[in-house]
């Protein structure tokens, strides 16, 4: 079995242990705090005063509803107990631990959320109570976890900068075997691929890695973030980690335009930073049109995550773009010696 194909069964065990955000509903309706347009998390990590508030006033909220409807005699009295039970039940939090207390092994989750969903949250509750803030937490996790990686990512990164050095001889390679597609003909072109490759010091399979490291942490980083009530109650510089950019147009706040941006532009630079120029073949074609399709889907996904979620993804896309810049110069100073 090859190392490759080990790493793949680990990822796929871990997200099979998976717990995962889920969201309030109530009467088969989304709960949404209307000041952020953010969806009520339902199994939140931790506590805060301001969460205890919000789910007081959702509550009040619903039973003005229930009031309603049993003064209009919609619903009978024993309807009426019967959902303010759930009603009472549903925003309970008597259970939840205060934030200042957070608990990585609290509750049996899987695997996944205990290693690594609320390792990342304790990191950030820990790192916000010592900043005193929490869009710096978000920062410096990031920035963090990014520098322990940085041996292992610094090598994909370098295997863009050997691709192109190679991209002249694989052209070759590609308008030699362009017509000939028998068996024999595209085993020459493999081999001879591979003797590219070699030269090179290319690794095919260092983007898989690369993807393996980050998809994962992405999602990670996601759920701990939706999970953690204390980092979207959260200001930074005056910006509200919790509301969504789309949420802050329709209040009128067009700038945390900036935000969409910011996340379309550094997704933009480290996808291409991390390519290959002018990529040529039916494979790097492909390549290219994921990579473009990637960009779209981030893109229209960046209106609707929360800034918190934003600043994560602009300060990762950012190292990327660093990293990948010091790859280039790298390159090049190997070349001129």
């Amino acid at each position: 079995m090859t190392k490759t194909k080990k790493i793949l069964i680990v990822m796929t065990l871990l997200l099979l242990l998976t717990g995962c955000t889920k969201y309030k509903t109530y009467d088969n309706d989304p709960v949404v705090i209307e000041s952020t347009g953010q969806r009520v998390v339902e199994n939140i990590l931790c506590k805060t005063e301001e969460t205890e508030k919000q789910f007081t006033e959702l509550k009040n909220k619903y039973k003005t509803k229930l009031d309603e409807q049993l003064s209009n005699a919609s619903i009978s009295q024993e309807e009426y107990d019967q959902k303010l039970n759930e009603l009472n039940e549903k925003f309970d939090l008597s259970n939840v631990a205060v934030c200042s207390e957070f608990n990585v092994f609290s509750g049996d989750e899987g695997l996944w959320t205990t290693l690594f969903v609320k390792t990342l949250a304790w990191l950030i509750t820990k790192i916000g109570m010592f900043t005193q803030n929490y869009g710096w937490a978000i920062i410096i996790v990031t920035l963090l976890i990014r520098l322990v990686l940085y041996p292992l990512t610094q090598k994909t990164a370098m295997q863009s900068e050997n691709l192109n050095a190679a991209k002249s001889k694989l052209d070759k390679l590609e308008l030699k075997y362009r017509n000939r597609n028998d068996q024999q003909s595209q085993m020459l072109k493999a081999q001879e691929m591979m003797a590219i490759y070699k030269q090179y010091n290319i690794n095919p399979m260092s983007g898989c890695i690369f993807a393996l490291i980050q998809i994962p942490l992405f999602f990670a980083f996601y759920e701990a973030l939706y999970r953690l009530p204390v980092v979207l109650e959260e200001n930074f510089f005056g910006i509200n980690l919790g509301i969504t950019p789309l949420s802050a147009l329709q209040q009128g706040q067009f700038y945390y335009l900036i935000f969409s941006v910011l996340v379309i532009a550094a997704t933009y630079f480290s996808f291409k930073l991390n390519s290959t120029t002018n990529p040529s073949g039916d494979q790097a074609k492909q390549m290219k049109m994921m990579m473009n399709i990637s960009i779209a889907m981030i893109s229209i996904a960046s209106f609707t995550i929360s800034t918190g979620i934003a600043l994560y993804w602009i300060v990762n896309s950012s190292f990327t773009i660093v990293q990948n810049l010091i790859a280039k110069r790298s390159k090049k100073n190997e070349d001129i010696a």
